[in-house]
């Protein structure tokens, strides 16, 4: 070797003798090479494959990529080798040959070595159960072969209670594309906690009440198979055959989602239900409260007006009419009062309107809540409600401003047999955390009750009222929206339009 040469390459290329040598001994010497570097390039691709298998980065089909950096490394070294006996005569080609063949041999001895590590790291997982087609998707690189996804789990069909503070929320239904929503961070910690795996329709999700903008609830319900500790080698877990003590050896779902949760979204308790179980249609009635100050109100008028809100009625007058998805505005109420929060009745006191009823059109609570204060004002009479419940008197809805959102909370839902539960630790800390919220809110109020004392005067209340009563129009002369018939003749108008346009469509998408 001449002084100029690379060092390194006498790890590689054998000296060749000056007085031109012996060929036999300087074959025997390539092979010998030839053979200790082959062990070692597999001796070394064994180890990076069991790095790779451990690391969280490797890809699903890593075993196939592996068989196929064994055989370039192979070629790699080959041609290398090739590089050195090309320099001697002919017979080297074919000790070329015979090294490629043991270099071949060692690799594949390497990569069944990493499939059976491979299968016993999937027997952990899946209960001892490696079967051959499992080995050979593995040797293959077969797509879908995940050997670090557990298919096999026992879950339960359960309803869990929320409450949340809806003031910062675009509403409880995440299908508007708004964020954030109560139901997208529901979800977003159902999967953070791996309680849920799939789709809302894998999972038979649904919700009792789908609360808009604004809205809070200490009462919503909603249903969904979530994962489960029972050992029941991956069926459904039955909920009629759940005894006490396997209750208490279930998944603390209240505990585990409440600590993944925003501090304004909290499970309550949650309950096991038979599989034909809807949050929405299994719910008997929903009950809703609405908070206000008295301040001036003629709480009296109000309450007497509620009463004809009882009873089954087409309230399409009491709503936001959505005439592409709902024909029948007829609804049923049963409960209909107005009392005072705490029990005294002065003109600061908190009052609530309680409604219950088997269901609710889009904003109906509030839009009949916006009437009843124009009743307390002394802006409309009660008869006005009568007007509006008659579609053959008033088949067109009076514009009018609906009442603000924030007040509102969606207070229960009934179902029949269904009770929460909650874990003593759970409730515990729960409590604890509304204790804190309560008092955070109650520091920010006293604040706010501070600075309004220093403005403690009533001048200019009475005159101000007295000029929204003077500017105030009646609600049955008020201009109209459009009646049900005119909305969903507007809306087939639209489709026989779209439906004519769509050829025309297709034969652009053609060209």
């Amino acid at each position: 070797m001449t002084g100029s040469e690379d060092s390194t390459l006498s790890d590689h290329r054998p000296m060749v003798p000056s007085n031109g040598g012996d060929p036999s001994s300087l074959l025997t010497s390539l092979r010998l090479r030839v053979e200790e570097l082959e062990r070692e390039n597999a001796r070394l691709l064994c180890r990076i494959s069991r790095c790779r298998f451990c690391s969280k980065e490797e890809d699903k089909n890593s075993c196939s990529n592996f068989g196929v950096s064994c055989e370039g490394n192979s070629q790699r070294t080959s041609v290398e080798e090739n590089k050195v006996l090309t320099a001697n005569d002919g017979r080297q080609s074919r000790c070329m040959f015979q090294e490629i063949s043991n270099g071949e041999r060692s690799v594949n001895m390497c990569q069944e070595e990493e499939i059976d590590q491979i299968g016993e790291a999937h027997t952990k997982v899946c209960d001892g159960k490696v079967t051959s087609d499992m080995k050979r998707k593995i040797k293959e690189g077969i797509s879908g072969c995940d050997l670090m996804t557990i298919h096999h789990h026992a879950k339960r069909y359960i309803a869990l209670k929320i409450m949340y503070f809806g003031q910062r929320f675009y509403g409880f239904a995440s299908e508007a594309n708004m964020e954030p929503t109560i139901e997208s961070e529901i979800f977003k910690a159902l999967t953070k906690t791996k309680l849920w795996v799939g789709t809302k329709e894998d999972s038979k999700y649904s919700r009792c009440g789908r609360t808009d903008k604004g809205v809070s609830s200490i009462g919503q319900v909603i249903s969904l198979f979530v994962r489960s500790n029972m050992k029941d080698t991956g069926e459904l877990v039955d909920y009629e055959k759940i005894s006490l003590q396997e209750f208490e050896e279930e998944i603390d779902y209240v505990r585990v989602l409440n600590r993944v949760l925003p501090d304004d979204i909290r499970v309550m308790g949650w309950c096991p239900v038979p599989f034909d179980f809807s949050a929405r249609f299994s719910c008997l009635s929903r009950e809703y409260k609405y908070l206000f100050w008295r301040e001036r109100l003629d709480i009296l008028a109000m309450q007497t007006a509620s009463k004809k809100f009882i009873g089954e009625h087409d309230f399409r007058n009491f709503c936001k009419m959505d005439a592409a998805n709902v024909k029948n505005y007829k609804r049923l109420i049963t409960n209909f009062d107005i009392s005072c929060v705490d029990g005294r009745s002065t003109d600061t006191e908190l009052w609530a309107i309680t409604i219950k009823g088997s269901a609710f059109l889009w904003h109906q609570v509030r839009c009949m809540v916006a009437v009843l204060f124009m009743i307390g004002q002394g802006l409309e009479s009660a008869s006005v409600i009568d007007a509006l419940l008659d579609i053959s008197k008033t088949p067109r809805k009076p514009q009018y401003v609906m009442a603000p959102e924030i007040p509102l909370i969606l207070q229960s839902c009934e179902f029949e047999d269904l009770n929460f539960i909650c874990s003593p630790g759970s409730r515990l800390a729960l409590q604890e955390h509304l204790k804190n919220k309560f008092q955070d809110y109650m520091l920010k109020g006293a604040i706010f009750s501070k600075a309004l004392s220093r403005f403690c005067t009533q001048d200019g209340v009475s005159s101000e009222h007295n000029k929204k009563k003077n500017n105030h129009i009646p609600l049955m002369l008020r201009q109209t929206e459009a009646t049900f018939d005119e909305r969903r003749e507007k809306l087939e108008m639209k489709q026989r339009e779209k439906e004519k346009f769509k050829p025309h469509i297709r034969s652009l998408s053609r060209t």
